[in-house]
């Protein structure tokens, strides 16, 4: 069993920063990618943020240039910068985690930015 554990949202006014972590626990052997999602209310998930073990990151476009996704495998977590954030930006952020042919989730953080 592996599990997901977001910590790091909260309130923020825009302009503002924040710093996302998760880290995996379990039945862990290697992960392949992780990444993060993000829901607003009335709006489907979607992805935020991809990095691959070792490979290139990917980025929605609406926070390319503001957000950047690091990880460490060492330590099974994956990381997400914020800056600059706008009030668009709010939103439950989840934690995902490719392990073999499963992907995980966590329970989500909520991230709320003030105009």
């Amino acid at each position: 069993q592996v599990q997901l554990v977001e910590s790091g949202g909260g309130l923020v006014q825009a302009g503002g920063s924040l710093r996302l972590s998760c880290v995996a626990s379990g039945s862990i052997f290697s992960i392949n990618v992780m990444g993060w999602y993000r829901q607003a209310p009335g709006k489907q998930r979607e992805l935020v943020a991809a990095i691959p073990r070792g490979g290139h990151t990917n980025y929605a476009d609406s926070v390319k240039g503001r957000f950047t996704i690091s990880r460490d495998n060492a330590k099974n977590m994956v990381y997400l910068q914020m800056n600059s954030l706008k009030p668009e930006d709010t939103a439950v952020y989840y934690c995902n985690a490719n392990i073999g042919n499963t992907y995980y989730w966590g329970r989500g953080t909520q991230v709320t930015v003030s105009s």
